[in-house]
């Protein structure tokens, strides 16, 4: 099973942009898909984007699409989500998964990809 490992977060105002990185160990790195979720306090986690295992295919939560951009580095056992532009909504703790998944829906959750990490604080001051 792989390991999950999130950074990246911080403070960062309004308009301002992160990078989060996840590193993975394990084997076969490049058989998952990674994903990546957000969870604000009181709320559910939500599926914020997606990459294929390849790296061909990427997918966004809409509202994010446009602002975040999700990438990977299969050499490097690492997967990539800068966001800019950010706002005070996206404020979470932002999470790492990996998973065998063959396709993305907007509905996906933590538990469909099986695997995620302890997460990273994001905080968007207005």
């Amino acid at each position: 099973q792989v390991q999950l490992v999130e950074s990246g977060g911080g403070l960062v105002q309004a308009g301002g942009s992160l990078r989060l990185s996840c590193a993975a160990s394990g084997p076969t790195f490049n058989n998952y898909a990674m994903g990546w979720f957000r969870q604000a306090p009181g709320k559910e986690p939500e599926f914020v984007a997606a990459i294929s295992s390849s790296g061909g295919r990427t997918y966004y939560a809409d509202s994010v699409k446009g602002r975040f951009t999700v990438s990977r580095d299969n050499a490097k056992n690492t997967v990539i989500l800068q966001m800019n532009s950010l706002k005070p909504e996206d404020t979470a703790v932002y999470y790492c998964a990996a998973g065998q998944i063959y396709y993305f829906i907007a509905t996906m959750t933590l538990k469909d990809f099986g695997s995620w990490g302890q997460g990273t604080q994001v905080t968007v001051s207005s």
